[in-house]
């Protein structure tokens, strides 16, 4: 194991927002980071709770956000979230999981090994299955979701604008 999953905390507020600004700089989505893009300091960010519950109102989901860190250097490589229980909009577009990998650590494994780590927690919380999402044309996302277990069950058109593509594609995992 390369990585590990932590709990945001101080203790990684400048990795946060480095990542915050690579992400920007190479015009990332910021899936699964708890809405990263829109704040300007760890400490609003760190605020997930109140924040998304004030931005969602109504159609707020708790989720469990980690960091993604490489054990060897500590350095925090992705950002992941856990979201539960599925709202009507998260079920038919955004699934219970997303997740994003810092573009300069791209293309070394820490998607699928990081998506893996996180169905663990899945389990832990009772999950029997759970929905990923992902732009039909994001082969990265896809690849990973499918070597962690993912089942295509449908592509839906992208009435919400979320995908480049057009074209949602919804996995299934069963944990």
């Amino acid at each position: 194991m390369n990585l590990k999953l932590v709990r945001p905390s101080w203790e990684y507020a400048d990795q946060v927002m480095r990542y915050r600004e690579e992400m920007l700089a190479n015009n990332d989505s910021f899936d699964g980071c708890a809405g990263l893009e829109e704040v300007t300091s760890f400490a609003e960010w760190i605020d997930f709770e109140n924040r998304l519950k004030q931005k969602y109102c109504d159609g707020y989901v708790p989720s469990e956000v980690f960091l993604a860190v490489r054990s060897e250097d500590e350095k925090v490589v992705g950002i992941i979230d856990y979201r539960h229980p599925l709202s009507p909009f998260l079920f038919k577009y955004g699934g219970n999981i997303g997740f994003s990998i810092l573009p300069s650590e791209r293309r070394n494994g820490y998607a699928a090994e990081m998506l893996g780590l996180l169905l663990s927690v899945c389990r832990e919380y009772g999950e029997e299955k759970v929905l990923l999402t992902c732009d039909k044309g994001n082969e990265a996302s896809r690849r990973t979701i499918i070597f962690n277990g993912g089942i295509l069950e449908n592509e839906i058109a992208d009435d919400a604008g979320l995908s480049v593509s057009g074209t949602i594609q919804r996995y299934w995992i069963i944990l």
